[in-house]
C-alpha cells in the first residue's frame, strides 16, 4: 500500500507533524503554486497590476476581472489560487474600508487592509473543521504614505515588495522583475514591466485577450481596470 504524503499528520488542520509542518497549509500553498500568474509593481508614485488570463472561445465575455480587483478607490488586489476563496476575503476587505471609513472619517492604509485579511486567514489555520484559503494576494496601493505593495500567503504572513509575482509562472517572472526593476522607474516604464515579465512567460500567446491590467497612477490615485482597446494600446508598446 502507499503511504499517505503527510503520513497522516495532514487529516486535521491542527495538527502539527514532528518537523512542525501544517500540511493542509502546504496544500493550500501549493494551489497558489498552480494558479494563473500575477504581477503587481510599485514605484514611487504608482502602481500597476498585470495577470495572466486564461478563457475559452465558448466562455461569454464579462465586465472585470477574475484576477484583479478594486477593494477600495485607492486599493487593488492580484491574486493566484482558488478565485472562490479570493471573493470571499475581498468581500470581507470591502467592508473592512467601508466600516473604517465611517468610524474614522478617513480611507484605510493599505497596511491595514492587508492585516486585516491575513488575520482571517490566520484563523482558518488553526481551527478544527475548516480549511486554510488557498490562495495568495498582491495588494497594493496609495494612501497618505505612498505607493505601497504587499503579499499575503494562505498561512496569514505578509511581506512588503517593490515588486513581486505569484503563481506558476512566478519563479520566471520574479528573476525577470529583479533583473530589470528599477525604484526611480517613470510610471511609462513602470506600466510595461509587469507586461515585459508576462511577455517572458507566454510569449505569442500574451495579446489583450489573455491578460488583464490594472493601474493606481499618482494623477488620481483610483484604481482603474483597463478596457480591451486600452491593454492593446499598451500591449504595442513592447
Amino acid at each position: 500500500m502507499f503511504q499517505q504524503a503527510g503520513r497522516g499528520y495532514d487529516m486535521a488542520i491542527t495538527q502539527f507533524s514532528p518537523e512542525g509542518r501544517l500540511f493542509q497549509v502546504e496544500y493550500a500553498i501549493e494551489a497558489v503554486r498552480r494558479g494563473t500568474t500575477a504581477i503587481v509593481c510599485r514605484n514611487k508614485n504608482s502602481v500597476v497590476f498585470a495577470v495572466e488570463k486564461k478563457s475559452s472561445q465558448l466562455q461569454e465575455e464579462t465586465l472585470g476581472s477574475e484576477k484583479i480587483f478594486k477593494i477600495d478607490d485607492h486599493i487593488g488586489v492580484a491574486i493566484a489560487g482558488l478565485t472562490a476563496d479570493a471573493r470571499v476575503l475581498i468581500d470581507r476587505a470591502r467592508v473592512q474600508a467601508q466600516i473604517n471609513l465611517l468610524n474614522y472619517d478617513e480611507t484605510i492604509s493599505v497596511k491595514d487592509s492587508t492585516l486585516n485579511i491575513c488575520e482571517y486567514k490566520q484563523v482558518f489555520t488553526q481551527n478544527a473543521g475548516v480549511r486554510p484559503f488557498g490562495v495568495s494576494f498582491l495588494i497594493a496601493g496609495i494612501d497618505e504614505n505612498g505607493p505601497s505593495l504587499y503579499l499575503t500567503d494562505p498561512s496569514g504572513a505578509m511581506w512588503s515588495y517593490y515588486a513581486f509575482a505569484i503563481g506558476s509562472g512566478a519563479t520566471e517572472a520574479r528573476a525577470y522583475l529583479e533583473e530589470h526593476y528599477k525604484e526611480d522607474m517613470i510610471d511609462e516604464e513602470l506600466k510595461l514591466l509587469p507586461l515585459r515579465a508576462l511577455k517572458e512567460l507566454m510569449g505569442d500567446n500574451l495579446n489583450k485577450n489573455t491578460c488583464d491590467v490594472a493601474f493606481i497612477l499618482k494623477e488620481d490615485k483610483t484604481f482603474r481596470l483597463l478596457s480591451l482597446d486600452e491593454k492593446e494600446e499598451l500591449l504595442n508598446k513592447l
